[in-house]
């Protein structure tokens, strides 16, 4: 693999440098003196502030982009060989990493380099914990996988040996990185398009628990099946945190407020306490903000600042986000897209005040689709009205003929009220005329449902 001598600057293409991630990446090192030019399908508002910053940026992609002196090129686990570009990049023998290796050279070069993994909650615990550090003026660098509003963005550069990212199982990429604080939030059946099962999976989140070193540590969540088992063998110490004194760090006196955010007791190994209130609703945002906790006891960050910031963090863009209202209906924003997360945020909306619940899913790739069909069905029956659109194909091709159709079939077997129309603009009008005041409504999905919600307001 290409190794880059961060001292001596480069010249870097990224191909998909729209990406939340890629984004990021390229921003650090173009702020490390590095070249950077990228492609992506479509313009956006991170290739537009990657263009004021200097880079060169193509929208589309085709292999006349590949213009050299080119000494690097990177690309993403959505990229296949038949993109012009990466073939291009072949043909001319260019070196070339992905994006998972360019994140873990550049960790290399932090000696306090966290890394947050797990099937759900890594952008929310990610953001939490950038909370945590920027609090206790630590000066980290951050990438997130979202839109932070107090960062202005997905990136901050800090001056710092703090580095903190979300690690990513898909493809196995967060193998390659280098952490030295690593936290696993939970492990579930997901991408099913490149793991085989659920201890395919394991399989992979033990082999991150090994990369981590004799003086970092691996915060874990209890709850998981058999966890222990994902521990064994590594170096690093263990933490466990949970929903139970059984684990050495964990919260007792829940409460929830009004409009569905949680507070507790958070309590450590050694018989500390600290009262914590949330601003992010649901349940589960109390364990992302336990994992949270842990990491800052573990860096020695007050506890008091530690829940001050928590308490300041609305969480990042897409969970759970209000959006506005609408004729007296509150609209909300949400990125799940896994049947857990599904069933997560609509308990967390059971506590937001409203009359009925309405959620606008975007199945997201084909394969989830048809792997959870069923999980998908029980876990949207928890919505009093369910309006589908078209499944967001992202870096897939339908060859397995499965459709919302197939989806709603299953809803309705449920006695679910549940709709489906093939474009955006249908499920406007269709919400307009059936959304009534004190209703709740929620676009969700990891595509681009969100834009109904903002069309609906007028943004």
């Amino acid at each position: 693999m290409y190794k880059i001598d961060f001292d001596n600057p480069i010249a870097v293409h990224f191909i998909g440098i729209g990406g939340i991630s890629m984004s990021g990446l390229a921003q650090i090192l173009m702020a490390n003196g590095f070249k950077v030019s990228g492609s992506d399908n479509r313009a956006s508002e991170l290739t537009e502030e990657l263009e004021r910053n200097g880079a060169t940026i193509y929208i589309g992609q085709c292999a006349a982009n590949i213009k050299e002196p080119l000494d690097l090129v990177v690309y993403t686990a959505a990229i296949r060989e038949d993109n012009p570009e990466f073939a291009r990049c072949k043909e001319l023998s260019l070196p070339m990493i992905t994006r998972a290796e360019l994140l873990g050279q550049i960790m290399r070069n932090y000696g306090h380099a966290i890394a947050v993994s797990g099937t759900h909650g890594k952008t929310t615990t990610s953001s939490m914990a950038s909370e945590i550090l920027l609090a206790a003026d630590l000066d980290p660098t951050l990438t997130i996988g979202g839109i932070l509003k107090s960062i202005g963005g997905n990136l901050k550069l800090g001056n710092s040996e703090y580095f903190l990212t979300e690690a990513c199982e898909y493809t196995n990429s967060f193998l390659s990185f280098y952490p030295k604080y690593g936290i696993i939030l939970n492990v579930e059946e997901d991408h099913l398009d490149f793991f085989k099962d659920i201890n395919e999976i394991r399989d992979s989140f033990h082999k991150f628990a090994s990369l981590l070193p004799e003086d970092g540590a691996l915060i874990i969540n209890s709850d998981i099946d058999n966890y222990i088992a994902l521990t064994e063998g590594i170096a690093a110490p263990v933490h466990t945190f949970g929903f139970s004194d059984a684990a050495d760090y964990y919260c007792t006196d829940l409460h929830v407020g009004d409009h569905g955010a949680y507070k507790f007791l958070f309590h450590t190994p050694d018989g500390r306490s600290q009262e914590v209130i949330l601003n992010v609703v649901g349940l589960h945002n109390v364990s992302n903000a336990l994992a949270s906790l842990v990491l800052a006891d573990l860096l020695h960050i007050d506890l008091q600042i530690a829940a001050k910031a928590l308490l300041s963090c609305s969480g990042a863009n897409r969970r759970f986000e209000l959006k506005g209202n609408l004729g007296g209906v509150t609209v909300i924003d949400d990125y799940a897209h896994h049947p857990t997360e599904i069933k997560a945020t609509l308990s967390a909306a059971k506590d937001y005040p409203h009359r009925e619940l309405w959620c606008v899913f975007q199945p997201h790739t084909y394969t989830r689709t048809q792997a959870f069909l069923d999980d998908f069905a029980d876990a949207l029956s928890a919505a009093d009205h369910v309006v589908l659109t078209d499944i967001y194909a992202a870096r897939e091709k339908n060859t397995i003929g499965i459709s919302s159709v197939d989806l709603q079939k299953k809803l309705l077997q449920k006695n679910v009220d549940c709709h489906y129309f093939s474009s955006f603009g249908d499920i406007e009008i269709f919400l307009l005329q059936n959304c009534i005041p004190n209703d709740l409504l929620i676009t969700m999905g990891a595509g681009d449902v969100v834009k109904i919600g903002e069309n609906l307001l007028g943004k």
